[in-house]
Order: structure tokens, then sequence, then C-alpha cells
């Protein structure tokens, strides 16, 4: 049996009916406050960089009437020639803590005469980081490369302003869904406004420059209402795979087969490899001669039924251990704006090599010239005497400019740095690209396979069959919170609604007693947003969400 998930007074609103009395109690909003910019020197009014840190070689601040923004100064910067890719810049620190939400902007140009020139790029960043300086989330500017400013879109000779947002369109250095604010991260002790500039190793010319830069305190999170909600899920607890929610992947993998990996099995959609009981997703591994293979399996998918951009997504699974078994939590992008595989990005939330049953990992798959698989990863080791044998919960968090895994609570591994290359060095994506697009999931037990270092059917046979289990499939995303609010019809009825994204039910109890005993709670038959209620019972009942 499934272990109930615990409502508390975040996730659940009670309402007394009672005659004609219906009673709320919502939380307040936070205030909000203005912005200020915290950089010294925002402008070089100085004269010189005072109060920022600088690196690389070549970092000057310049006066000339005709050229700066605002004022008499801005700044220049332009590469190290030194036949290698490298880097001038400057940075500056301002302290900071979790919740703090920013934004920050700055003005950027280069002179027709100097124009930036070959590979050469620019653009602004902030980042947050803990008190060992590491890196917890990263924030960028469109970058401003010489095919932008060849084709116009950045023009030269002009001041173009750069919000960091991290969602432009590197192509029109249009916005295609800005970050209004950022935020900092649990962890965060400093935050840090830089400006960079990445030199080829060409020696090509061109300088650019900076002026107006800012760096904007908004004071505490304005979301910070906002909790995580469950948006999508799959609990199993039905006599059949939901067909509404997934479909089978069949056979051996086209368009390569071993689906490119050099598998062993041939999926099926037979309830011989994937069915639901107890309250659980089967993915039976078992030996047998079908398809032209030698074993059997499953893998189902949420493509074209359900993919998504940012948010939490959590797994309770378990799984079987062995040479040969090779089970996967992952993720494929819905569409492929950034080209074919792996240019367009891979997401492995858990995967484990079944004869090293106390590991597993996750790892990022995207795009590198011509094509290039380039991926980071990490493997988490679990406490000794526990393994993949033990149901865990596996969860990824994705935002626009960091992707964590964790294991049980526990963060082993935060990427903040990815690209994309569909081939052509003039078509090269920046981050976010790119994890910037929806993605669905994928759930399968593969035999054999590069991964698992291509064992034997003897090395196999002896664990077959074997199953993975999962319990639930939960999707959150950062809503208004799972709450209830009322309305009075001309009627005299009242009204229940509440926040339509969020996975839940309307459930109610009659006794007022149970309120303090964790009574009977029981689920209201049809109840649809919005709930009409029709008072004049004498009786009280209280109503809460639950989720999922």
């Amino acid at each position: 049996m499934k272990r109930p998930v615990r409502v508390s007074a975040r996730r659940s609103r009670k309402f007394a009916v009672a005659g004609t009395f219906l009673i709320a109690l919502l939380p307040l909003t936070n205030p909000i406050t203005s912005a200020a910019n915290l950089l010294d020197n925002p402008g070089f009014e100085t004269g010189s960089l005072s109060g920022w840190t600088s690196f690389g070689a070549n970092t000057y601040v310049e006066s000339n009437s005709g050229v700066p923004h605002s004022g008499n100064n801005y700044f220049k910067i332009y590469q190290a020639f030194n036949g290698q890719v490298n880097y001038n810049g400057i940075y500056q620190d301002v302290p900071s803590a979790p919740g703090s939400t920013y934004t920050a902007n700055g003005w950027a140009y280069t002179a027709s005469g100097d124009a930036l020139a070959g590979q050469n790029l620019a653009w602004l960043e902030v980042s947050f980081r803990d008190a060992y300086g590491n890196n917890l989330a990263l924030y960028r500017s469109a970058a401003i490369s010489t095919n932008q400013i060849a084709n116009g879109k950045f023009p030269a000779s002009t001041w173009i302003e750069l919000p960091i947002t991290n969602q432009f369109d590197p192509g029109n250095f249009q916005l295609i869904g800005a970050v209004t604010n950022l935020v900092a991260p649990e962890g965060t002790t400093i935050v840090r406004y830089q400006v960079l500039f990445q030199g080829d190793a060409f020696y090509s010319n061109g300088s650019m420059y900076f002026d107006d830069l800012s760096l904007n305190d908004n004071g505490p999170s304005s979301v910070s209402k906002n909790s995580w909600n469950i948006v999508w899920d799959d609990e199993f607890n039905g006599d059949s795979l939901d067909t509404n929610r997934w479909k089978y992947d069949i056979g051996t993998g086209p368009p390569y087969p071993g689906w490119g990996n050099n598998e062993l099995e041939y999926y099926t959609s037979r309830t011989q490899n994937v069915y639901l009981a107890d309250g659980f997703l089967h993915i039976r591994a078992q030996q047998e001669s079908y398809g032209g293979q030698n074993y059997t399996s499953g893998k189902i998918k949420t493509a074209g039924l359900f993919s998504k951009k940012y948010g939490r997504f959590e797994f309770r699974a378990k799984l079987p251990s062995g040479t040969g078994f090779w089970p996967a939590i992952w993720m494929l992008p819905q569409d492929s704006p950034y080209g074919g595989w792996p240019n367009s990005g891979e997401i492995d939330i858990m995967e484990n090599k079944g004869q090293i049953p106390n590991q597993e990992g996750g790892t990022l798959h995207f795009g590198g010239a011509n094509g290039n698989d380039v991926f980071f990863g990490k493997n988490y080791n679990f406490p000794i005497g526990d393994s993949v044998t033990n149901f865990h919960t596996y969860v990824l968090d994705w935002t626009t400019n960091s992707i964590s895994w964790s294991v049980d609570g526990h963060v082993y591994e935060t990427q903040v740095n990815w690209w994309s290359n569909i081939g052509r060095s003039s078509d090269t994506y920046l981050f976010p690209a790119p994890f910037d697009q929806p993605f669905y999931i994928i759930l399968n037990l593969a035999i054999g396979g590069n991964y698992v270092g291509n064992p034997t059917p003897d090395a196999i046979n002896p664990n077959l069959p074997g199953e993975m289990l999962v319990d639930y499939v939960r999707v959150y995303d950062k809503t208004e919170p799972l709450e209830l609010s009322i309305s009075n019809r001309p009627d005299g009825k009242l009204v229940l609604s509440w926040p339509v994204e969020i996975v839940c039910h309307l459930q109610q109890l009659s006794d007022p007693a149970g309120l303090s005993a964790n009574g009977n709670w029981s689920d209201v038959t049809g109840a649809t947003n919005s709930f009409v209620i029709t008072p004049g019972s004498e009786t009280a009942v209280f109503y809460r969400l639950q989720s999922p």
C-alpha cells in the first residue's frame, strides 16, 4: 500500500459550512520594495576601475565625450592576443542571501572602426555564490558575436541595452520569455556582477565598450508566497497503464538497432513487460526469444502527451540488481530546435549499472562542434548497506540557469553551464540552449549495452527476470498556493474554487471532532472547479484540498 501524502497547513485549507457561514483564513501577501543599484562606480565616472576587480590584460576606463552612454567615461575591453581562447573582464561582489531578488542590465557598444571580429564574444552575467565561492546559479545576457554585428542585429556604433535574463534568442536578440527576477538560491552569500570578453585563439581584433551597468535590489522574493505544487502526476493506482499519459516505445530502436547503445532487448507493450499492480508500475525484463532478440522489456514515454520546461521532477522507484540491467529515468526534447541528438539535449535523471547496485548517476548530454556528444555528470553513492534495490526518491530540479540532482533529499550534483551547436561554428547557441525547451519523460529498463559494458549473455542470463518498480511520477512547479477561495452567488449559494493548474481534489469532513483527530476525510464525488455549496444544514462541514 502506498504511503499517504501528509497535508500540512500550507497544503490544505479548511472551511466550515454551518447554516449560511463559511469561514476562510488566507495568507497575507509580501510587501514590495523599490529597487536600488548595488554597484559601485557603475558608470566609471571616477575615471578608474574603482570598486571593480579586473582580470586579464586589456581592461581600461576611457573618456570620450562623443562615445559614453552617459557621463564622461566608459569601460573598454578586448582580448589578450595570446594564441588561445582567453578571458578578460571585471566583476564586483555584493553580499546577498537566499531569497533575495534582483534585476540587472548594462549598455554595450562596438565601434564601427574597431568592431568585434573573428570568434570573439562579449556578454554580461550575474552569478550567485556560496561562502566558498562555488557558483550556485548563473544568469547571462545575450552574447555579442561577429555574426550579429554583420547582420545588423547588434549594429556597430550604437549603444544597445543588454538585460541579464538568460532568455534570449541569440539569432535575433529578441526576448523569448525573460526571467523577471534573478532569485538567490539556498546557500547564497554573495551575488557577482561580471563583464566578460571571450577572445578567440586567432588574434582577432575588435573591442567592446560598456557603460551604466546595474544590479538592482528588489528585496525579498515577490513570489515567496508561491510554493511547489504538483502540476502533473501518475500514481499508478489503476489496473492498466494510462495511455492518456504514456506511450510505448516498441522494438529495437529505429533509426539505430539497439537504440544506438547496443542494447539487447526488444521493447513491447505486453503486460508481460509493462503492467500495474499493488499501486506500482512494473517494468519487467526477461529472457525470451522475441522480435529477433533474446530479451524483452518495457519502455514508456510521455512524448506528445506531456512535456515541460523547468520545474521539479520527482520519482520514487526501486531497481533490480545484477549484471546486464540498465534502468533509467530520463528526458528528451519534445521538439528539436537546435538540431538532432545531441544538439537539442538529453537529461538523464537517474540511471544505474546493474552490476553496481550501490551507485546511480545523473548526466546532461548536449551538442559540441560537428554534432559531437558533450556530457557532464556525476554519480551518487548510497550509504553502506543501502542500494538501488530499495525504494528511493530521485529528484531533478531544473531552472533557467541551473539543473540539480538529488536522492532522498541529498543534492549530489548541480550543473550551471552548457551549450549547443548544430555543426556549424557560426550557429553556436550559447547557454541556456538547449535546456530552454520543453522535455518529455522516459522510463525504461534496458538489457546490456554500452553503458553497462556490453556484458555477455552468460553474465546476464542468471539475473533474469528482473523488475523496475515505480511508485509515482510527480512534476511540480512554483504556483499560487494550494488553497480554496470563496465567492457568493446572488441566489445565496457559495462557490469554492482553487488554482486550476494544480493536481488536487476536494475533500470534506462532517465531524468537527475529526479536525483535531485527523478524521475520516472523503473525496467530494464529482467536485470540479468551481464547486457550488448550498448552505442550510445545521451540520458543520469542513473542506480541504488534497494533492495529489
